[in-house]
């Protein structure tokens, strides 16, 4: 999107604000950077300070944010309170949580009190959201397999300039979306991160970017959460999560599978997670002009190279990746 359409969409945002609400706005400024074509501001005015998304509707879906959030409310998560929105120009006001996000305040000091809350709100998105009552899309094999198809061609063609062959493809397709589809299904916030994770003073954390939610596997958002694409932890202290959050679902009889069954899930859940993750940080350098994220690369392709060579299934992918592949990625590892 042009500069110029971003200054009409600005001036079309401050008059909607300003005519439309009726605020008079001291302040008003970028609150943050984000991947898709969102953007958001913080706006300050006389009756207290609030959240602005600027969301194009030919790029984005407003009323998709709107129907997640009455969800999330249902289960007391906190997500931000709608105060005013315009589906036609694709603008909201929004409660601000914020700027501390878990990635602003995770120590070795501070995670397992902060994991432990992000735990509890994972675990009420999993036993008080029947998915039967959600009227989301499913994480299906189409999805799954185009998220893969954006690692392929954005990531190995695009970024490394050597296309993966077909064969590897296909072998690597069927393991990851069988594995995916026969997951218990739960609903998935797709991005549970620590970016998207708010530190608030009461109820915390403050849950965003929920607007992308399907219903889908029980390991995909822990997963999120514990291989973090933008933060990294001791195998030991993942695998130490991984078990006491099993063990929670098994004894709520979320779950009836083994330890290493969900272990397994687990793994390749990340594995297709954070292909797709790779590939969507090389289209923003290369579609969107926000080279930023291929800084998050290195640390994501580390993951997948710790999953690959674990599992016989994946031999040849992990293979061309090793010996082909890396070789020609520009960055170290």
């Amino acid at each position: 999107m042009s500069r110029e359409t971003h200054d009409k969409r600005l001036q079309s945002l401050k008059h909607w604000l300003q005519n439309d609400l009726g605020l008079e706005i001291i302040d008003f400024r970028r609150a943050s950077e984000d991947a898709s074509f969102r953007r958001y501001f913080r706006v300050l005015h006389p009756q207290g300070q609030h959240i602005v998304m600027d969301a194009p509707p030919t790029r984005e879906n407003i009323r998709s944010f709107i129907d997640i959030a009455a969800i999330l409310k249902q289960t007391g998560i906190h997500s931000p309170d709608i105060l005013a929105y315009n589906l036609t120009e694709g603008f909201m006001l929004l409660e601000d949580l914020g700027q501390i996000s878990f990635f602003d305040q995770l120590t070795t000091k501070t995670a397992e009190t902060l994991y432990q809350t992000a735990f509890d709100c994972l675990f009420k998105l999993h036993s008080q959201l029947p998915t039967t009552h959600l009227s989301l899309p499913a994480y299906d094999a189409a999805l799954l397999q185009k998220e893969l198809d954006i690692f392929y061609h954005w990531f190995a063609e695009c970024h490394c300039g050597v296309p993966i062959p077909s064969t590897i493809q296909q072998q690597l397709n069927a393991c990851l979306i069988h594995s995916a589809l026969e997951q218990p299904v739960f609903f998935v916030h797709r991005d549970f991160h620590c970016r998207n994770l708010m530190v608030v003073p009461e109820n915390s954390p403050g849950v965003i970017d929920f607007q992308d939610a399907v219903t889908g596997p029980v390991t995909y958002d822990l997963v999120s959460l514990l291989r973090d694409c933008y933060l990294q932890w001791p195998e030991e202290q993942v695998a130490d999560w991984l078990n006491h959050y099993y063990q929670r679902l098994l004894s709520a009889g979320l779950i009836q599978t083994s330890a290493s069954q969900f272990k397994r899930w687990f793994d390749l859940m990340g594995l297709q997670r954070h292909l797709k993750a790779i590939g969507i940080f090389a289209r923003l350098h290369y579609r969107d002009n926000k080279p930023s994220y291929l800084a998050d690369i290195p640390r994501t392709l580390r993951y997948i190279r710790a999953v690959s060579k674990c599992y016989p299934e994946l031999a040849e992918f992990d293979q061309f990746l090793t010996e082909t592949l890396l070789p020609h990625f520009p960055e170290p590892l």
